[in-house]
């Protein structure tokens, strides 16, 4: 296992210890709500305006983090309540999507881990169905959104490498490799066609529907085709060193390497908080804390992985981020219920309804940032 340094476990102590009291506080008063950003300091609720939203168990994750650690049976309860509301986008086929693997990894898959919760494992092994159902076995990807929402044949993004755990998990508690056999189908057409040379990631590719031969890869999320939109980029480093961690084939371990070397090379430039796009012009002052708090994640996984030689190589540059989040991004008092701001959900603010955050509060970031936390709490323990 990687080794931490005494000056590490001061620090994950220090941080830790930040949260714990500050969710402690946030808990009791958002309860089971659906969080996504901040309002004047306030977590929204976004289970009547939008139950479908991919963000939705990302406060469900967080709330077993704190019951995994703390014990705390309130967490437990709350997070119960949260799952059992998304009953009703399980069941509503319309809403269902890609990003079934966030949404119900968080909340079910962690119940079921943690408590055993029969129920849990039903409601995951569903939603993992539905993602295998997603698959497009003539062009070997699993389909991004849905045709009846946008005109998007053929579209595969590279968030979906975080969904496929998803099927990972299903094979392993099924006993049927069908789950395993689409998400290592996924995961090569995505080494094979979003990975660049130099470790830089697409967001969006288009495949022919018919035969998966690429046909365009569009902006997406980033600032233009092309570019390097650090989100996307972080998905990779994490979801690939799962897929890894499941499959433990050395091609992903090799691919989620070389993408983090390309993002921390970018970090280095930057003080360690990501730019929203790693290529973005000169001019732009977009950040992407989520992306910093979700990369440090994947490289927490890959000092896991590799050989010992190379661990403190990983592992001291997640925790380069962490302390940057927490310098320059944490906010620790009560002014803003969110743990980090500086979180921007896309470069081009497109649309309206509260879902355009540009260097505010993200609720994926402040989850991803407690669980590479919780990661790094675990690797403390002696």
């Amino acid at each position: 296992m990687p080794t931490l340094l005494r000056e590490d476990r001061t620090f994950i102590e220090d941080v830790w210890s930040k949260m714990e009291k500050k969710l402690a506080v946030t808990a009791r008063r958002i309860q089971d709500s659906m969080p996504y950003t901040t309002v004047d300091g306030r977590y929204n609720d976004c289970q009547e305006s939008d139950r479908a939203w991919w963000t939705n168990s990302f406060w469900t994750g967080t709330l077993w983090h704190l019951y995994r650690e703390t014990g705390d049976e309130t967490y437990k309860h709350y997070a119960d309540s949260l799952e059992t509301k998304m009953d009703q986008v399980l069941h509503g086929y319309d809403e269902l999507h890609h990003d079934v693997g966030f949404m119900w990894l968080q909340s079910s898959v962690m119940n079921y881990e943690l408590t055993g919760h029969e129920r849990s494992r039903q409601r995951a092994l569903l939603a993992a169905s539905v993602l295998a159902a997603r698959g497009n076995i003539a062009g070997g990807y699993i389909r991004a959104w849905n045709s009846w929402e946008t005109d998007n044949a053929g579209w595969a993004i590279i968030d979906c490498m975080m969904n496929i755990p998803l099927l990972f998990w299903a094979s392993e508690q099924s006993k049927d490799d069908r789950f395993k056999h689409m998400g290592v189908m996924h995961a090569d057409k995505t080494m094979s066609h979003f990975v660049r040379d130099d470790g830089s990631v697409n967001h969006i590719v288009v495949f022919d529907e018919k035969t998966g031969e690429f046909m365009d890869n569009p902006a997406g999320q980033g600032c233009e085709s092309g570019s390097s939109w650090s989100r996307g980029q972080a998905w990779a480093v994490y979801g690939f060193a799962q897929a890894y961690s499941w499959t433990k084939k050395t091609e992903y371990l090799a691919t989620a390497k070389r993408i983090a070397h390309y993002v921390t090379a970018c970090l280095a430039q930057t003080g360690y908080v990501p730019k929203c796009d790693y290529r973005q012009p000169a001019d732009s002052s977009l950040i992407d804390s989520s992306a910093g708090a979700i990369t440090a994640c994947g490289l927490i996984e890959i000092a896991k992985a590799v050989p010992p030689g190379e661990k403190q190589l990983y592992l001291q540059a997640a925790l380069a981020i962490l302390r940057a989040l927490d310098e320059r991004c944490a906010i620790w008092d009560l002014s803003d219920e969110a743990l980090l701001t500086g979180g921007t959900s896309q470069f081009h603010l497109r649309h309206t309804g509260g879902y355009e955050v540009a260097n505010g509060a993200l609720i994926y970031g402040d989850y991803y940032f407690v669980e590479a936390i919780c990661k790094l709490k675990e690797l403390a323990k002696p």
